[in-house]
């Protein structure tokens, strides 16, 4: 199991990526914008990342440089489309999805985190009520 950190642009591809992932499950914080992932990241320590492909280069390049700001620890997961490719060169994985929530981003979550220790290692984000 691994704490995770949902990033995007698009509400309803946060809570796909989200459903499938707690599925396997991980326990996952959906992060919209810059306030909800500092947020997230002073509040529960997370074992990857995952920025989603619908957002734009720029972004993601702004959304990299706050993870490893906030969450230096944690490791992250590209999800990028064929059209547009990998846009992070420092990310610690890549997954090509088409324009939907991918049915191996659960697995491979998992084996980016069984790769390193991650952010909190065992240690799982606890969801306030």
């Amino acid at each position: 199991m691994a704490a995770v950190l949902c990033t995007g642009v698009d509400e309803a591809l946060l809570k796909s990526r989200k459903l499938i992932l707690e599925r396997a499950g991980h326990v996952v914080i959906p992060a919209l914008g810059e306030k909800q992932l500092i947020a997230a990241c002073t509040t529960y320590r997370f074992d990857i990342a995952v920025v989603g492909q619908t957002v734009s280069k720029l972004e993601k390049q702004r959304i990299l440089g706050l993870i490893r700001h906030h969450c230096p620890k944690t490791r992250v997961l590209e999800l990028f489309s064929p059209a547009t490719g990998k846009q992070l060169p420092d990310a610690d994985d890549w997954l090509e999805v088409p324009a939907q929530v991918p049915s191996d981003l659960a697995e491979r979550v998992s084996m980016l985190a069984s790769n390193g220790s991650g952010g909190s290692g065992s240690s799982s984000p606890s969801i306030p009520s």
